[in-house]
């Protein structure tokens, strides 16, 4: 929903999600710099950026404190305008986060990057281009237009029965979604100067919440304009309920809000397996009530995300992966599973061009999506009716953003020259130091800094996690109890 930035450096794209090392993880590698260490950053919260270092720019410096920071310049990887990313609680040196906001639209190019892993896996965050769609739906307007300019036909039904006599059996696409449809909404959300964008959400209770991504209300949350419009016509004026910038996830309530409301049934996000049938519902390019399906392609797919502004706060995930058809204006809709229950929030792809389909400069997509675990989307929406802010778990450490896949290590030094393992803090009560190199958290292989946030995300304040880490080229293991920051700031 904000306008995206060009000039601003991405992390390593994965080829697959973390799997279990055949031998011991190296030690970590220098990053790729010609001088200076490699950024840092407090999980959570994320500090500010610092200068990128060689082949980015000058050496970066320690973060301040500040969450989260602000993106830096293109690597020399990337094309201008490349991806975008999800991120929290480290330095965002290394990555670029772009969103779609209103016209016109620019969607990143970037490549994967190459690079050695183990058994040939790589498992990096990922950058995606989060879907917000323009406001109005402008692409959609075009095909209406143009598909009125010829004259009409008339087709007559066959006699042996018409569309009201077809039955359609429970469990079958037709049926998930004729179930499904009427929960869904398409979101316009606009800005006090006029500017917005489109998105989805879909039903969380019978007293109007609505579950959506909190970049599709980003626009209106200081004094603009937030609407939901149902499959039947019915529109109906809205109020953010509480936002989660690190999660990217939102509750809004509808005003005035009919007594019929059926909300969706949740699935369990953890149960969900490679193979299984997704099916996507949303509002591609301004095109609402969009049904489309595919499978889940992989789990804890490490993504980073946000809009590509100065002032720009990031968000992780340890997504689902789909090749169902997700475009922008698919943000913040449900992806169902095949018996019909909510499974994620769809809220990110990756594209292979920066071009665009028409005039919108927008590119569409290639089967890489990614949504919100539907569990952790549950538990923080939770939060943001109760309290109207989101809770973050925390380790209390300053963690490396290098590229190597050999682990996150605790750095020297945290943001502002304060101390890398915060005192008294749950990493430092486990006994972890500045230099261990976490390689595992519970049966998560962690290869960098960045997914070790996503990882701690999908926990709760208070979680026992078992962490895996190196010290002096010895393995050794701790338990931690996480800690909790409440808010985004």
């Amino acid at each position: 929903m904000s306008t995206e930035n060009e000039g601003n450096p991405v992390p390593p794209a994965p080829s697959a999600p973390p799997v279990p090392p055949s031998s011991p993880a190296a030690p970590p590698q220098a990053a790729a710099s010609d001088g200076g260490e490699a950024p840092t950053g407090p999980i959570p919260p994320t500090p500010q950026g610092a200068p990128a270092s060689d082949p980015y720019g000058p050496a970066p410096q320690a973060p301040d404190a500040a969450w989260p920071p602000p993106p830096p310049a293109t690597p020399a990887y990337a094309d201008p305008g490349a991806g975008a990313g999800w991120g929290s609680s480290y330095d965002q040196q290394h990555q670029q986060y772009q969103q779609y906001q209103h016209q016109p639209f620019q969607q990143p190019q970037h490549a994967p990057k190459k690079g050695s892993g183990r058994g040939g896996l790589i498992a990096a965050v990922l950058v995606a281009a989060l879907v917000a769609g323009g406001l109005g739906g402008g692409l959609g307007y075009t095909l209406a237009k143009n598909n009125d300019d010829g004259g009409s036909t008339t087709i007559s039904a066959s006699s042996s029965g018409g569309a009201t006599q077809v039955k359609r059996a429970a469990g079958t696409i037709a049926a998930v979604a004729q179930n499904a449809l009427p929960s869904t909404v398409t979101i316009e959300s606009e800005g006090t100067n006029g500017e917005g964008g489109t998105g989805t959400g879909f039903v969380f209770d019978k007293q109007g919440h609505i579950i959506t991504n909190n970049h599709v209300v980003a626009d209106s949350l200081d004094g603009g304009k937030l609407t939901a419009t149902f499959p039947d016509g019915k529109k109906y004026d809205a109020e953010v309920v509480g936002h989660a910038q690190g999660y990217d996830v939102a509750v809004i309530k509808l005003k005035n809000p009919p007594s019929d409301l059926k909300p969706l049934a949740l699935g369990d996000s953890d149960k969900v397996a490679v193979g299984d049938e997704t099916i996507a519902i949303g509002a591609p390019f301004g095109l609402s009530n969009t049904v489309t399906t595919g499978i889940i392609s992989a789990k804890n797919r490490p993504v980073a995300s946000s809009d590509g502004s100065s002032t720009s706060k990031a968000s992780y995930m340890s997504a689902l992966q789909t090749d169902a058809s997700i475009n922008p204006g698919n943000s913040g809709g449900p992806l169902l599973d095949a018996s019909g229950a909510v499974i994620g929030i769809n809220s990110a792809i990756q594209s292979a061009s920066s071009g665009g389909l028409g005039s919108t400069g927008q590119s569409g997509s290639i089967g890489l999506g990614f949504a919100i675990p539907i569990n952790q989307a549950k538990y923080v929406a939770q939060q943001l009716i109760k309290t109207g802010k989101p809770v973050y778990a925390k380790i209390g450490a300053s963690v490396s953003l290098e590229d190597g896949t050999s682990g996150a290590q605790i750095t020297d030094s945290g943001s502002g020259g304060s101390a890398a393992v915060e005192s008294g803090g749950p990493a430092d009560k486990a006994g972890l130091r500045p230099g261990d190199v976490i390689t595992k958290l519970d049966d998560r292989v962690i290869d960098s800094g960045p997914t070790l946030i996503g990882e701690i995300w999908t926990h709760k304040p208070g979680d026992k996690v078992e962490i895996t880490y190196k010290r002096g080229g010895s393995e050794h293991t701790t338990t931690v109890t996480l800690g909790s920051r409440v808010g985004d700031n």
